[in-house]
């Protein structure tokens, strides 16, 4: 049994149920990583048997643009709706809608399974680690993480200074450039992709790539994988925004963007040894492009 738009929506239903639970359970006093702990291992349990229902191991990633954005407000909420929170807020649930959107089209919602689960599954090639892989790495790790990168919100519940200061300013403008080079990585590995297999018509420039099996022009000419890059610039400008607030700009809550980073190191090896195997050009393309990180030299 796959995953289904009727199993998708019954997930997001239970899911939210257990949200709504969660919150009416708690007291007001409650501390908000606490809620967030009670929630996320409700999903970890709701996502790993799922996984094990469907055999379709991609229900961690359908929670991963919507669950830190019900996260977020219940941090705003929990700081009485004061203009650092509801502003961070705003801004996670703009990232949230953007990353919905592109996961959707890509059949996220209707069923689709990130491919590399599959390629995944058949390396590790036995049934009990795969078990112990998908509950502590797919459904726990990854989850965990989602407590992670919104935990510095904690800090705008009782803040030290809720007054905006340039610090402030300069995270939203550092969160929109980021949200934007992510969102137009998106969009033109999307039209690339879709083009090379006919789905839209080709552009005569990209006629290269096309051959070649992968994208080199546009963004990709200064990173390999310019949408981790932007994803990683949105939790670190959220980070930066939250500290704005205190009294010091390091506090333990940087761990969340840290152990992202690591995340998408670890996702970058993986998927690249994937193309690699794929297209034999693309080894002479890691020489000259850097994984992440824009160069612009």
């Amino acid at each position: 049994m796959k995953a289904t738009k009727t199993s998708i929506l019954l997930f997001f239903i239970i899911i939210a149920a257990c949200i709504a639970f969660t919150l009416m359970q708690a007291s007001f006093d409650t501390a908000p990583l606490v809620k967030a702990g009670v929630i996320t291992a409700c999903s970890i349990v709701v996502t790993f048997l799922f996984s094990l229902i469907t055999g379709d191991y991609s229900w961690t990633d359908r929670l991963w643009s919507t669950l830190p954005v019900a996260l977020a407000w219940m941090y705003a909420f929990s700081a009485g709706l004061n203009a650092p929170a509801v502003t961070v807020s705003v801004l996670i649930t703009l990232w949230g809608a953007r990353l919905t959107f592109n996961f959707a089209r890509r059949g996220g919602y209707s069923g689709e399974e990130d491919y590399r689960w599959t390629i995944l599954r058949e390396r590790i090639n036995n049934p009990v680690l795969w078990l112990i892989f998908n509950f502590l790495f797919i459904a726990c790790y990854q989850q965990l993480l989602f407590i992670a990168f919104t935990s510095p919100l904690s800090l705008l519940v009782e803040p030290s200074n809720p007054t905006f200061t340039p610090l402030s300013f300069a995270a939203i403008l550092m969160f929109a450039l980021c949200l934007g080079i992510e969102t137009l990585a998106d969009q033109q590995q999307y039209t690339f992709q879709q083009a090379k297999y006919n789905l839209l018509p080709r552009v005569e420039e990209h006629a290269e790539d096309y051959e070649r099996g992968f994208r080199t022009s546009g963004l990709f000419r200064f990173s390999r994988h310019p949408n981790y890059f932007g994803e990683l610039g949105v939790w670190f400008s959220i980070y930066l925004f939250c500290v704005s607030f205190s009294q010091s700009i390091l506090h333990y809550t940087l761990i969340g963007p840290l152990l992202l980073t690591l995340l998408f190191i670890g996702s970058t090896i993986f998927t690249e040894s994937i193309t690699k195997s794929k297209y034999p050009a693309y080894q002479a393309y890691q020489q000259k492009v850097p994984p992440i990180l824009l160069k612009f030299w």
